[in-house]
């Protein structure tokens, strides 16, 4: 099974000192042995965005290399914007990154992988599976 894994997730693994033994990341590391890791453009634009030092963002960049990003259509953009609209007119805000994975999860089904509850939050009025371990 794919697992879309989000900025969070990917952030809490690579880019902060956190032990092994975190259960985050012992499933990132299961979910990347099992090749069932999926990232877009703009996940990988997050995670990359603020790194101060040349050499760490080299050295994070060639890691995420490994992992192509899956193609996006205007119908996720739109769906995305659709997603937006709808969970904003029922008082929940995002951010439009938040938005495009949920289209991503629900036009290509794969289950999102992260540790930001906005997303429970979404999945009260969009039809998105988040992933569980």
């Amino acid at each position: 099974m794919k697992v879309l894994v989000d900025t969070s997730v990917w952030s809490l693994v690579l880019r902060r000192r956190k032990p092994k033994s975190n259960p985050i990341a012992v499933e990132l590391e299961n979910l990347i042995a099992d090749l069932s890791v999926q990232i877009i453009g703009p996940i990988r634009q997050e995670i990359l965005s603020g790194i101060r030092e040349e050499s760490q963002f080299k050295k994070l960049r060639e890691s995420l290399q490994e992992f192509p990003d899956l193609p996006l259509t205007t119908f996720h953009y739109e769906q995305a914007a659709e997603f937006f609209n709808l969970c904003r007119a029922k008082g929940i805000q995002g951010s439009n990154t938040d938005f495009l994975i949920c289209s991503v999860e629900v036009k290509q089904d794969i289950p999102i992988f992260t540790t930001d509850q906005d997303f429970s939050l979404y999945q009260t009025q969009l039809p998105i599976k988040l992933h569980a371990f």
